[in-house]
């Protein structure tokens, strides 16, 4: 038997053994009174489009899988993406459903629950909460919730991304000496005479050539000398430092100190990320410089309100696999001073990491 299906508000209702061919079995919909299930425009969109419900009724209009899509106004916002997507994931073998559906159980900030293959949502889990946008579709950092995210470019092919939550924690060494001679330049501080552990054991700095090996001049960062300076370890006054930085970087220099802090407090060795794009690579497991291994994460620094391009994400991420590490993002919230005298600087800091997904 043919069935069909017609519009009731947001929902369309399928009524005959709907409940049984396409709820019960293949985990479309939800059951109503009796036989009928409501769809999700998307969930009747794809059964059009497998020939399953012959037509969708709309009034006295009779729509084809064709006039569904191209109906105007769509039946939701990026309709057209959304089903690339949906249509995607059924074809993978995965039952998904939009998630604000009534009989998805603590439904997730996002448009799909993707559920375990074989599984649906009356087993109790979901594999993916899944978010899914156009590529010319801006995306807030705000927005990145853990879970999935789907991009869908400009010639509908899909790439899927992890998003996650990481917990940042290593177990490097962080012993610091007290008042070791320092001068603060233009961009960076020199430090003279240092202990060797400083640069051998803790990674701070970068040995200037030409002075002996066991005891280098080092060259640090503002960041590095920032930090240090707070911390007693460089005679040098920490609000100089920073305010240095200021003049050097403007008010991303607090949000980047803020994080940089933040790692080195979780034992975690941040040092310059220039080559490869970003704001730092780090190192959990520092044990010395003569035996390091290769950083994990590579960490972009950006404000809270920070508003990704799904192609700049596609690119950060893409990088930071061709080089074996996880792209993280910091996001930071109103940076300020901290302390009694303006040496140091603390924020909210969210993290996110994204990597690249096959589902």
């Amino acid at each position: 038997m043919e069935l069909e299906g017609r519009f009731d508000g947001d929902v369309v209702r399928v009524g005959n053994d709907a409940r049984q061919r396409f709820h019960d079995s293949r985990g479309y919909g939800y059951p109503l009174e009796g036989n009928e299930i409501a769809l999700a425009p998307v969930e009747a969109a794809h059964l059009l489009y497998r020939g399953d419900l012959a037509a969708v009724n709309d009034g006295e209009e009779r729509l084809s899988f064709r006039s569904f899509l191209a109906r105007e106004p769509g039946p939701e916002p990026d309709f057209g993406v959304r089903f690339l997507v949906y249509a995607d994931l059924r074809s993978r073998g995965f039952y998904l459903a939009p998630a604000r559906e009534p009989w998805v159980t603590d439904p997730p900030r996002a448009e799909f629950a993707v559920f375990p293959r074989g599984k649906g949502p009356r087993d109790g889990k979901i594999e993916y909460a899944l978010s899914v946008v156009g590529e010319r579709t801006d995306v807030a950092a705000s927005d990145l919730e853990s879970g999935a995210l789907a991009v869908v470019d400009e010639e509908s092919e899909i790439t899927y991304f992890d998003v996650g939550r990481p917990e940042i924690s290593g177990t490097s060494e962080t012993a610091l000496p007290q008042d070791v001679e320092a001068n603060l330049l233009a961009d960076r501080v020199v430090i003279w005479d240092p202990p060797h552990d400083l640069y051998e054991r803790t990674f701070y700095g970068q040995p200037l050539e030409g002075r002996e090996y066991d005891r280098p001049t080092l060259q640090c960062s503002l960041l590095e000398a920032a930090h240090l300076a707070a911390a007693g370890a460089i005679d040098l006054d920490p609000a100089a430092v920073i305010e240095r930085g200021r003049e050097v970087e403007g008010e991303r220099f607090d949000r980047r100190l803020a994080v940089y802090t933040t790692l080195r407090e979780a034992g975690v060795v941040p040092k310059t990320g220039y080559k490869f794009g970003a704001d730092f690579r780090t190192y959990a497991n520092v044990e010395s410089v003569d035996d390091l291994g290769h950083s994990e994460l590579l960490v972009r620094v950006l404000p809270a309100e920070h508003v990704f391009e799904p192609r700049d994400l596609s690119l950060d991420v893409r990088l930071a696999h061709g080089v074996r590490k996880t792209m993280v993002f910091a996001l930071v919230g109103e940076a300020g001073p901290g302390g009694d005298a303006d040496a140091d600087v603390e924020a909210d800091i969210e993290w996110r990491s994204l990597e690249r997904l096959t589902p």
